[in-house]
């Protein structure tokens, strides 16, 4: 279960979220605690410069002083009174009820020197840290005005600390709140994520199991899992083509085995046993025998070069060819095969090319096309076969009035094992592409369904 990703994801999103938010809260802490200790230093500086003014006014005046209680009942704040040196007294003979404070609680120094004082006052009597503000009392005007020490207004720090509980306990609620609403989006988008990969998975069992035509689920909204589920679709499609191909094969292959070795079979048997006592039978099974050896051979041949192509371990012998006297020697080939068909067949050779490269294979690549273009030449077809050289690159073309080839397959001919009739090996055009591309070039392919197909071999002239 653990290891699911059904539990990682919102695992993963939840531990994501819960540091996230904690995060969030601990700035948010100190931004909110930040603020109300500025907001509350600002507050006490307001209220000492105004108390202040207010006992100047009144200790240079004949009024009764305003009592300290009652203003720190109006305020919530503690006013006390820093007298300059022992004796002095803000409102002599008068009752302000002002609390009093050592000069040692306070640098007294740079309150003297006019400036306010903020700092953290501990108070014996009620054990806690105020935060406390002192302002210089002046008495007198102009030159005359004499310090007669500080006035300190005072709050709880902890009155600080209410304020910002209730905002922490909103930042709880809300990191609750985004916790249950982030959950409940992991469990959503895991179910949305894994369910098609589970499919997938179920997908690649029944695959490893031997069955290619299963159905992959679509995924909707496409992404990384619709492209994976794409190539995943692609890779049973050509999975099921390649084993088709692999049965195509063996019995293309063991049909072509059979063939010449049941001729060979019979007529061996024939002349062991006596059974052809002429000497032109004879002469004739001896050759039908040879023929069909060289036709194993060419087979055993073609499959042997595939698996070399494939490997990339075929190695080309580079000669100086005579493109025209090869293209010659290919189209004799099948001449006699021509005329006993019916088939108008031509060579049109508009040039003269001599290049460097393995000759054997070039006329090995010609003969294939042309032996694809007789298969599919009906009797009084038309082929033709041509020669041309034009900016730097060596055509070679084998044309025909065969059926053509349908959109769809115009890859798939080219690959090997495959037939469009089920009929041959399918070695041909594919030993030739490969054999086309180990020499430096490539075969072009123009066909027109129910007109005829046009194969060009073009090599680089300084190849």
């Amino acid at each position: 279960m653990f290891r699911s990703l059904r539990f990682q994801i919102p695992a993963l999103f939840f531990v994501g979220v819960v540091v996230s938010g904690l995060v969030a809260a601990a700035i948010a802490f100190q931004l909110i605690e930040s603020y109300t200790l500025s907001r509350a230093r600002a507050d006490l500086r307001r209220e000492a410069r105004g108390i202040t003014r207010l006992y100047i006014e009144q200790a240079s005046g004949s009024n009764d002083p305003v009592p300290a209680p009652q203003l720190e009942a109006a305020t919530g704040d503690r006013i006390y009174y820093v007298p300059p040196a022992p004796g002095f007294y803000l409102f002599p003979g008068k009752k302000s009820q002002l609390r009093l404070l050592p000069k040692k609680a306070i640098d007294f120094g740079a309150v003297a020197g006019g400036r306010m004082v903020q700092f953290e006052l501990k108070v014996p009597d009620s054990g806690k840290t105020w935060l406390a503000v002192g302002q210089r009392i002046n008495l007198g005007k102009g030159r005359a005005r004499t310090p007669w020490g500080a006035l300190v207004v005072a709050k709880p720090k902890d009155q600080l600390t209410t304020r910002v509980v209730p905002l922490l306990g909103r930042l709880g609620l809300a990191l609750l709140g985004g916790l249950i609403v982030s959950l409940s989006l992991a469990a959503y988008l895991s179910r949305r994520l894994t369910r098609p990969v589970l499919d997938l998975s179920r997908v690649a069992d029944e695959v490893a199991g031997g069955n290619y035509a299963v159905e992959v689920p679509a995924v909707p909204g496409g992404g990384e899992i619709g492209h994976l589920a794409e190539r995943f679709r692609d890779m049973a499609r050509r999975l099921s083509e390649a084993e088709q191909l692999e049965r195509n094969f063996l019995m293309s292959v063991s049909h072509e085995l059979r063939t010449p070795l049941t001729a060979i079979r019979g007529h061996v048997a024939a002349l062991r046993e006596g059974l052809v006592e002429d000497a032109d039978a004879r002469d004739l099974s001896l050759d039908i025998v040879a023929a069909e050896t060289e036709r194993l051979s060419r087979l055993v041949g073609d499959v042997l070069d595939l698996a070399k192509l494939d490997a990339r371990r075929f190695t080309l012998h580079p000669e100086e060819v005579d493109m025209e006297q090869l293209v010659e020697r290919a189209y004799a080939t099948f001449h006699e095969e021509a005329r006993k068909r019916g088939i108008d067949y031509r060579s049109e050779l508009h040039a003269h090319p001599v290049l460097m490269t393995d000759g054997d294979r070039v006329l090995q690549i010609i003969t294939n096309l042309l032996s694809n273009a007789f298969r599919w030449t009906p009797d009084g077809g038309r082929i033709e076969l041509g020669l041309t050289q034009d900016n730097g690159a060596i055509a070679v073309t084998v044309a025909d009035t065969g059926p053509g080839i349908a959109a769809a397959e115009q890859e798939r001919i080219f690959r090997p094992f495959w037939s469009r009739d089920g009929g041959g090996t399918g070695l041909g055009l594919a030993i030739a592409r490969e054999l086309a591309q180990a020499l430096g070039g490539r075969i072009e392919l123009d066909t027109d369904v129910g007109r005829g197909s046009t194969f060009e071999l073009v090599l680089p002239s300084g190849s």
